[in-house]
């Protein structure tokens, strides 16, 4: 929902700064295509905003004015507003003159201070300013699920929702710490961006900026799981009642809301509860048009046992490369995770018919469900073995040749988890980005990221450490960009009810044995459990897939002439050296390894490169080549409104 652009000067200049804001505002206007608003408050502050109008729809456009002393640009959805507004009445005769959460987030600042973010059950990124104090203050969600960026400088600071609304105001320059983590992890670790001087307000963070130039920011909440954890009682109840819960708010809107649906777990049991509120809902899936990798069938047929109707749309090769450089160019930063072109082209599919969709992002984060969370306990034959043992077997890993079977397995064994453990995605090596880097730096380390993590969560068990440290870094830096990016690109909503402050207090308190059962390969088994009743039978006990795409596939092929004029052409060449992509595209192509994941990873920084720093590509809207599948339907569709 939304986004926003805000400037409060430092030297008095905000007036003059008012046409610049509102042409800016214009590059994000796909977050928010129902109303414009900009708001001057003198020569302090310039508040711009983009909206998409959910809730209270005729009302709370913005930016908001509440108590005739603070304006506030609000990105996101507040789930309990409804109980926080009759709290506020209760507590402090507090008065609305909209029925919307916007507003509720105004008043609850205005008699709670920042101590409200604490109350606030939903997600959020948002800018508040006082007339009186002469402060801006400002805060994102515990999760990070809705983006804050800012530009600070000596005349003032600039945040918004999009990095792309920041640009007119800075010299594009590429920050070749961030392209090293990048070419590491596959995106750009928060709190850094791509463009130098451009930073990312942190999951859980607040902010307060003054008329002085005065930034602070305060981190106001972090993931906090049980140190000695204990299985209560009937943990699958608690589970289950906390996402049911979850779910019934995130269904409240003023307008139709539907439900992504794939083939796993997690978005079949929020869709499935969705259900219970919405017996009319609407799901929608992606499919990919290599065989082995769709999850249309799966889908169908849980819509069907679930008595839902279900909208798909088939993605193929030429699909992915039509879209790619208009995705790069949302996501601001480059994101090399292929599962974001299904994903862009099923929320235009959802758009069409809804405006808000819930999804199941999270549930992995949360209740374990990555494979590579099981690590601790396959590797214990070696870990557990004594140190000069374990030195021992390390000269031998590093003995064995590459590819050699075994080699892996002694290595990571016999290599810390602090060192070992990167999160969910890995592309290049140390070794490897020394010689792609024009220009590498060897005192920048991937630990540089996860370092302090691990810090923070060193009395937790193994498998604890790694869901901390994806919940700090894979879900921001992947899952929920993704998410965001794509859905707001056409103006769709996505909620995300797994990620929410009462799930993941049953969550967090779970001891690991009941998300990974030891004589099991099954990951987040309570969650299964949990979910039996809610789910068809199949689903619960199937298999992750994760969203694959079959870039394997048609990088040998339909996609190699495509990837490699991208290699050859782009001007990236001046920071990475993409004539080592070339090789490693034609060795993929010969089948002599699978570099499918690092050639994209330096396909999508080509293309970014070629957008946002030299302007050599236009990221021109891709064809419309969608071939929506029309299953028999149960229900009647819902149609989206004419106006709204």
């Amino acid at each position: 929902m939304c986004g926003f652009l805000t400037y409060i000067s430092a030297c008095g200049d905000a007036a003059r700064h008012v046409g610049a804001l509102t042409s800016a505002l214009e590059t994000i206007d796909h977050r928010g295509p129902d109303q414009t608003g900009v708001h001057a408050a003198g020569d302090e502050a310039v508040l711009g905003f983009k909206r998409l109008s959910i809730i209270d729809v005729e009302h709370s456009d913005q930016p908001l004015s509440y108590a005739g002393r603070y304006t506030i640009t609000f990105n996101g959805e507040i789930y309990n507003y409804l109980e926080l507004r009759e709290e506020l009445i209760a507590e402090h005769g507090a008065e609305f003159a909209t029925s919307g959460d916007t507003e509720v987030v105004a008043a609850a600042y205005h008699h709670w201070g920042p101590q409200a973010v604490h109350r606030l059950r939903g997600m959020f990124a948002f800018v508040i300013w006082d007339h009186v104090e002469k402060l801006a203050f400002g805060a994102r969600d515990r999760f990070g699920i809705k983006p804050l960026c800012y530009l600070a400088g000596e005349s003032g600071a600039w945040f918004a929702s999009e990095q792309k609304a920041l640009r007119p105001f800075t010299k594009p320059v590429p920050d070749p710490v961030a392209l090293s983590h990048y070419l590491t992890y596959q995106y750009v670790p928060e709190p850094m961006t791509l463009l130098a001087g451009i930073r990312q307000l942190g999951a859980g963070r607040c902010f307060t900026y003054s008329t002085e130039g005065e930034l602070t920011i305060h981190r106001y909440w972090r993931p906090e799981f049980a140190v000695a954890p204990v299985a209560g009682d009937d943990p699958e109840r608690r589970i289950l009642d906390a996402l049911s819960d979850s779910v019934a708010k995130h269904m409240r809107a003023d307008v139709p809301v539907g439900s992504f649906l794939s083939s796993g777990i997690d978005s079949t049991a929020v869709a499935a509860l969705a259900a219970r509120h919405n017996p009319g809902l609407l799901t929608f899936t992606a499919a990919l048009d290599v065989p082995g990798y769709s999850e249309l069938d799966v889908a169908a047929a849980s819509a069907e046992a679930l008595g839902v109707r279900n909208h798909a749309v088939v993605v193929d090769a030429q699909m992915m490369m039509d879209a790619l450089p208009r995705i790069v160019w949302h996501l601001d930063d480059p994101v090399a995770d292929p599962a974001l072109i299904p994903l862009y082209y099923v929320a235009r599919e959802a758009s069409a018919h809804v405006k808000v969709v819930l999804s199941g992002e999270g549930a992995d984060e949360l209740f374990a469900g990555y494979g590579i969370y099981r690590e601790p306990r396959s590797l214990r034959p070696v870990t557990g073995l004594p140190p000069r043992v374990r030195r021992g077997l390390r000269s031998v890993a590093h003995a064995l040749p590459e590819g050699v079977r075994g080699r892996s397995f002694l290595d990571r064994g016999t290599t810390s988890l602090t060192e070992r453990y990167f999160g969910n995605a890995r592309m290049f090596t140390e070794a490897e980005k020394r010689g792609l880097l024009t220009s590498y730096d060897p005192s920048v380390r991937y630990t540089d990221v996860t370092g302090p993590l691990f810090a923070e969560a060193a009395e937790l068990g193994e498998v604890e450490q790694m869901q901390y440290i994806d919940l700090g870094t894979w879900l921001p830096g992947d899952i929920l960009r993704k998410a965001d990016r794509m859905s707001m690109a056409n103006s769709l909503e996505v909620r995300v009810p797994f990620l929410d402050p009462e799930v993941f207090a049953v969550a967090a308190g779970l001891p690991s044995d009941l998300k990974l059962p030891p004589r099991s390969v099954q990951t987040k088994a309570v969650l299964r459990r949990a979910l039996a009743s809610v789910v068809p039978p199949a689903i619960v006990e199937r298999k992750k897939l994760g969203f694959p795409t079959p870039i394997r596939v048609w990088l040998k092929d339909e996609m190699y002439e495509w990837a490699a004029g991208i290699l050859r052409e782009s001007g990236a060449s001046e920071l990475v050296d993409l004539s080592h992509g070339i090789r490693l595209l034609d060795a993929h192509r010969r089948g002599e390894a699978d570099h499918s994941r690092k050639v994209w990873t330096l396909l999508v920084f080509a293309l970014w490169y070629d957008i946002t720093i030299s302007g050599t590509r236009d990221p021109a809207p891709e064809s419309a080549r969608s071939t929506p599948i029309a299953p028999a339907s149960r229900i009647a569709a819902v149609g989206r409104p004419a106006t709204i």
